[in-house]
């Protein structure tokens, strides 16, 4: 049974995935689109701890001024979803099939 509801989430994230992208098509940078896809690839279970700010500096090697606008544009956007404050931020993917409970 757990690898049947294993597939099923699965299929809905891959499902969300593919209704964040269409509803974003146009809208992102490069910046922004690499690092998505980057989350994406993680899988259900997405970044152990989230993604930070300094994990999308890594990502798109870009300055922090704008890793900072890229993330409060996805966040506008409904791409992201943010978790906690100042160095304790944290992103996740805004979909609802994610493994756990942010």
């Amino acid at each position: 049974m757990n690898a049947q509801r294993y597939t099923k989430r699965l299929i809905d994230f891959l499902i969300d995935k593919t209704k964040l992208y269409d509803r974003l098509r146009g809208q992102l940078n490069l910046r922004q689109e690499k690092a998505l896809a980057r989350m994406f690839r993680e899988g259900l279970e997405g970044f152990k701890g989230g993604l930070s700010a300094d994990n999308y500096l890594k990502i798109t090697d870009t300055s922090k001024a704008t890793a900072t606008r890229d993330l409060q544009d996805l966040l506008e956007k409904g791409a992201l979803r943010k978790i906690g404050e100042f160095k304790h931020t944290r992103y996740w993917l805004n979909v609802l099939t994610a493994s756990t409970e942010h």
